[in-house]
């Protein structure tokens, strides 16, 4: 899995779409049902994909556990192409506060990082087939988040 999208251009809002752990999976296990729906997206040049470092975490854990360690390995040579971006210090309070407020919702912290770098980017984009957490939550930078793929089976 490579960023096919520009990885030396400057990130931008309008062409960043940050990628949630489960849209990674996807993405590694052809007999998923939303894998085609999620190389598209990984496929569309004018975007630029952005990992929130405790997502690759989460999904190297997951890709490890169901696939295996070469497949894990696959996965993580794949990210080359794309920025991984850590928690700033400032931003484990948002994070935290996101997993309180969201507390019904079971919010992790991976997700709530995620949000988190969106609001850093400002960008609405999110990769994702979580619809459950990212349609309900009220990000600080926008009325809400626009999902990708736009339609999942």
């Amino acid at each position: 899995m490579t960023n096919s999208s520009p990885g030396s251009g400057p990130l931008t809002a309008s062409n960043i779409a940050v990628v949630d752990a489960g849209a990674f999976v996807a993405a590694v296990d052809t007999a998923d049902r939303n894998h085609l729906a999620v190389a598209e997206v990984l496929a569309r040049r004018e975007l630029r994909f952005v990992a929130a470092a405790l997502c690759v975490a989460e999904a190297t854990y997951l890709i490890h556990q169901k696939y295996g360690p070469v497949t894990e390995a696959d996965f993580l040579e794949g990210l080359g192409g794309m920025d991984v971006l850590a928690p700033e210090p400032a931003e484990w309070p948002r994070i935290a506060a996101l997993v309180r407020q969201y507390a019904s919702l079971r919010l992790g912290g991976a997700d709530a990082s995620l949000i988190v770098l969106a609001e850093r980017l400002d960008t609405d984009l999110v990769l994702t087939l979580d619809r459950r957490h990212f349609a309900a939550v009220r990000p600080a930078h926008c009325s809400a988040l626009r999902l990708l793929p736009e339609t999942l089976r």
